[in-house]
């Protein structure tokens, strides 16, 4: 790592009892130039993936028609169409469960240029299909096939650039940087709705629904290269490789704890199934909330509202580039009160503005404000997500477990919230009860967050502290016992001294004289 490096010093046992004191050699210096190549490399990643997953959500209406029988009714066809998009997150845990292995294995920046390009070739392909006219039954299946395509290989993404830029970046900084990934998802979001909003008014609905509904997928492919581009120039996370040269010396004189290794599926679930949980609450209580609002709203509008395309589209656009605009300062904020309090105020303002919000949408001059009342609590979830999951799980196994926690609860909570929403509207006949569902989520991830441990400015498991410079680094060294975000039990010193050991030629026979040994 040419930029990215070990600060210079010693290795010492401190004053201060059992525990080893912090050196300088021990903490992680990241330059800011690879720091932004990381950032935005990842955040144009994130956004193509939701510019994928965004223009089905807005097209949804077309698509129905495309894809289904002229005899189909407008709720059980769109019920089939938000179906086929939940199809697709149930291939994302399949996907974690590939690619996060993967990602601890043979490292996060080359897995995450394999799902840009299997997300980017699954998306594109759909605007090359034939309709429902044209080849029956079997363009539906083709369109089954391609979704599936694109959420095995989401299934990577999203949990892969959390943790890669979780890495990268500095413990006291790490909210407002890992934020600019839901930045771009939502920008992704946006950017889908305008595509969608500008065709539809540009060659109307008829020409839609005969072509113009290619065209935002297409625009996948070359959309991808770009992201591509973006991330082949990043460098391999500091943390990853610095963790992974220790616990490889360390492992070799087992003087390593299981849990700190690389663990497969089974290791994960064994060691680390309470952070599993947690994380799981969290992702769907997030996700309800996120996907109501962005792939749910613009087809909920439609059927039960009478809106056009165009109106349904356009109505969301001001909320969405509202809230990637907020993002980043939520994030910031969780930097200095805490991950947890920020937590808090996405859950009762979800409990708080949800349900008026859907009653509002009935009068159409109140659209703008109902979305930006479910927008609100979406920014205090999401700008949480990629700083605090990785955090519940150490270096060794982060990619494996956030790909796994993540996919299984966005797959069964967040891909099937339209699916669910919509047979609510039409099992009870309240437009407003697919405000209940989201709700019910967010007192889970409350329960959840009761047990979450404050990540906010400390160093994530399993990895020694990060940050900016070395000029930081020596500041963190000398007021380390006056620091309330620094554990020294939690650090692991001993695995980083022996690869350290062993890097300097030193002798790791019975008479091991290392910091913490």
């Amino acid at each position: 790592m040419s930029d990215v490096r070990q600060a210079a010093g010693s290795v010492g046992d401190g004053p201060h009892g059992a525990h080893p004191e912090l050196e300088v050699n021990h903490v992680t210096v990241v330059e800011k130039g690879p720091l932004k190549k990381a950032i935005s490399g990842a955040t144009m990643g994130n956004l193509m993936e939701w510019y994928d997953f965004g223009i089905y959500g807005y097209l949804a209406a077309t698509m129905t028609k495309v894809f289904q029988p002229e005899t189909t009714d407008q709720t059980t066809g769109m019920i089939i169409t938000y179906a086929v998009f939940a199809v697709s997150f149930l291939a994302r845990p399949f996907g974690g469960i590939f690619f996060g292995p993967l990602g601890d294995k043979i490292g996060r920046q080359k897995t995450l240029a394999i799902t840009m390009i299997a997300m980017s070739l699954g998306t594109g392909l759909i605007g090359l299909l034939p309709s429902f006219a044209t080849a029956g039954w079997w363009a539906f299946a083709a369109l089954i096939v391609l979704k599936m395509v694109q959420g095995f290989s989401t299934g990577g993404e999203y949990s892969g650039a959390t943790t890669f830029v979780a890495e990268y970046s500095p413990d006291k900084k790490r909210g407002y940087l890992a934020s600019f990934l839901d930045t771009g998802s939502y920008l992704g979001f946006a950017i889908g709705a305008a595509v969608v909003a500008a065709l539809s008014f540009g060659v109307g609905d008829d020409a839609m629904l005969d072509w113009g509904w290619r065209v935002p997928f297409l625009l996948a492919i070359p959309f991808g290269l770009l992201a591509l581009w973006f991330r082949m120039k990043i460098e391999e996370s500091p943390t990853f490789e610095s963790t992974q040269a220790a616990n490889a010396a360390a492992e070799k004189h087992d003087e390593i704890d299981e849990s700190q290794t690389q663990l497969g599926l089974i290791g994960i679930v064994k060691h680390h199934w309470r952070p599993l949980l947690i994380a799981m609450a969290l992702v769907g209580a997030t996700n309800t909330a996120g996907y109501s609002l962005t792939s749910y709203m613009p087809g909920y509008l439609e059927s039960n509202h009478d809106y056009t395309t165009l109106g349904a589209a356009t109505a969301t656009i001001p909320a969405l580039i509202a809230l990637s605009l907020a993002v980043p300062f939520v994030g910031k904020l969780s930097d200095s009160i805490g991950r947890k309090p920020v937590y808090w105020i996405a859950i009762i303002s979800t409990l708080v503005f949800t349900y008026p919000a859907y009653l509002m949408m009935e009068n159409k001059s109140l659209v703008w404000l109902s979305m930006l009342m479910l927008a609100f609590s979406v920014t205090f979830y999401v700008a949480m997500s990629a700083s605090t999951l990785p955090a519940l799980f150490p270096t060794a196994s982060r990619f494996g477990g956030m790909a796994l926690s993540y996919n299984i609860a966005v797959s069964l909570f967040g891909g099937t919230a339209p699916t669910i929403s919509e047979s609510l509207v039409k099992l009870t006949g309240s437009k407003a009860s697919p405000a209940l569902y989201t709700m019910f989520f967010a007192v889970l991830g409350g329960i959840a967050l009761i047990g979450m441990k404050e990540s906010a400015r400390r160093p994530l498991p399993g990895s020694m502290p990060t940050v900016g410079s070395e000029e930081e680094a020596k500041e963190l060294v000398e007021t380390q016992h006056d620091n309330p975000d620094l554990d020294h039990d939690e650090l692991p010193f001993h695995a980083h001294d022996v690869a350290k050991a062993e890097a300097d030629g030193e002798d790791l026979g019975d008479g091991k004289r290392l910091a913490g040994v």
